[in-house]
């Protein structure tokens, strides 16, 4: 992903009931952005109307993937991120993302 400015984030009423409705707080979705390993990429099934980026990473809190839904909403390279879901991983979403995190692993 290009490298932008985030000067924060962009919430509603309808963004926050849908994130927080899968168990996370605001804040632990904003630390879910602060952490240095976290993977970014298009969303491309989902983007539409906008681009839609998807973050995977873990839960600060308690350690446990998870993955968000966002887009960018700015100008230039000054932008908020709106977060448009947020949720744990999926039983077999976080084996496939554990695998992909730790490709050499002998477990």
């Amino acid at each position: 992903m290009r490298h932008v400015q985030v000067l924060g984030f962009d919430w509603d009423d309808g963004n926050r009931e849908k994130c927080q409705k899968h168990g996370l707080a605001l804040a632990e979705i904003k630390a879910f952005f602060r952490q240095e390993r976290l993977y970014v990429a298009p969303d491309i099934a989902h983007s539409q109307e906008e681009q839609r980026l998807l973050a995977v990473g873990r839960c600060p809190r308690n350690g446990r993937p998870m993955v968000v839904v966002f887009t960018l909403r700015g100008k230039n390279k000054a932008h908020r991120i709106r977060p448009i879901t947020a949720r744990y991983m999926h039983e077999r979403e976080a084996k496939k993302y554990g695998e992909q995190e730790h490709p050499h692993s002998q477990e």
